[in-house]
């Protein structure tokens, strides 16, 4: 049997702009659960009172609407299925597939019964004309795939963290690997959701001609997660491989992949001087399972790869986060929140013979003079400590809360 996870975290969203004024946009990348998420809520609608011809169900990626090619088809097909005199929602994904289907959505939303729901795997759907047509009428809800603690509640047995974890970074944290069983069906999967975000939402949307190039630069980002990067520095690193590329290149490919949600970008922010800095930025994947499947285990550094999954927590639990500057010295990430700013520090270990690893992943925190909240999280099991007003909590305690 499939195994479904409820994540009442997006499902609660929706509901709370359940018939408010606004369209709601779920985007986040390919196979992260959007349109699983439609269904779940399609479910609490039906138990709550609202009959099955009141919603209306669209999934553009389904050969059944590849006929549908401009927005005026879109918005007739839907428009014929409206029930009078009673509030229809209309939930369609992967709705970018439709050219101008901003039209479309923008004709039904002022249609006084429809409570319209869209869904997207690029950045495209809330650029340019959408975001001028619907600007101010519309919530976007960032979708990720599953957090390690979502993973955990697919498992009777809650023991074995560690294994578990190695499995989530691993295998991936995308809902429907949960449902494979072997190692060769994971990778065959994960091959998939890497080939349709590549070729569907960045060769072909951004008209890419040199995939090889592409493929390259992708792979150093993938081996390159948590490290300062500028696009200057990828393209002398590649240029100096023998592979030519000039910064614009490299620019257009780094925004692309940022747009189809397979990256995520954390620009610098100067902690005294309370501003963004122009220069460097750090890059963290989707879904670290894809970093496996491109280049395998060698290489693998657990310190950044932890990391990466305290970035895409912070995202969840709806920060903002920016990689920190104190003086010369790094904070991994200060979290800008509705009750103000936290800062974190990221490490797999901190155990030593002389304790001098501690020493340097504490000093840049210790640095930072205000009272905000300071944390550090690393992989060990060591009672929940204090240095100075640090807390030092196990990453899989925090993780889980």
């Amino acid at each position: 049997m499939q195994k479904t996870i409820e994540r009442p975290e997006y499902i609660n969203q929706l509901i709370n702009f359940r018939e408010k004024q606004l369209i709601k946009v779920v985007t986040g990348i390919r196979r992260c659960g959007k349109s699983t998420l439609f269904d779940l809520y399609c479910s609490y609608l039906m138990q709550n009172g609202v009959s099955e011809n009141q919603i209306i169900r669209l999934n553009l990626e389904d050969p059944d609407y590849h006929d549908i090619k401009d927005y005026m088809q879109l918005y007739q097909l839907i428009k014929q299925q409206l029930v009078p005199d009673h509030m229809n929602y209309i939930l369609i994904d992967e709705v970018q597939n439709v050219p101008e289907f901003q039209k479309a959505v923008d004709g039904l939303f002022i249609i006084k019964n429809c409570d319209v729901y869209i869904t997207g795997s690029n950045a495209f759907l809330l650029s340019g004309e959408l975001a001028t047509l619907l600007s101010g009428r519309y919530v976007e809800i960032k979708m990720l795939p599953l957090s390690f603690k979502e993973y955990l509640s697919a498992f009777d047995d809650k023991t074995d963290l560690i294994i578990k974890y190695q499995n989530y970074i691993q295998n991936g944290s995308f809902p429907y690997i949960l449902n494979l069983n072997s190692r060769q069906e994971i990778r065959s999967y994960l091959e998939g959701v890497y080939t349709s975000v590549v070729l569907k939402d960045i060769v072909a949307r951004c008209r890419i001609s040199d995939v090889s190039m592409l493929d390259s630069v992708i792979r150093y980002m993938f081996d390159n997660i948590g490290n300062l990067c500028s696009s200057t520095k990828i393209s002398n690193t590649m240029t100096s491989a023998g592979r030519k590329i000039s910064v614009h290149t490299i620019e257009t490919y780094l925004t692309a992949l940022v747009d189809s949600f397979i990256l995520y970008k954390a620009n610098r922010y100067d902690v005294k001087g309370k501003q963004h800095l122009a220069t460097g930025a750090k890059y963290y994947l989707s879904d670290i399972g894809l970093r496996y499947y491109l280049l395998g285990t060698k290489r693998a550094d657990f310190g950044h790869i932890l990391e990466n999954i305290v970035y895409l927590e912070l995202l969840r639990r709806g920060f903002e986060v920016h990689v920190g500057k104190v003086n010369q010295a790094e904070v991994d990430f200060i979290a800008i929140g509705s009750q103000g700013e936290e800062y974190y520090q990221v490490a797999y270990t901190v155990i030593d013979a002389d304790g001098s690893t501690l020493e340097r992943e504490l000093s840049p925190l210790d640095a930072i003079r205000d009272h905000n909240p300071k944390y550090l999280l690393t992989m060990d099991f060591t009672p929940l400590t204090s240095h100075n007003g640090i807390k030092q909590i196990n990453v899989l305690d925090w993780l889980l809360r």
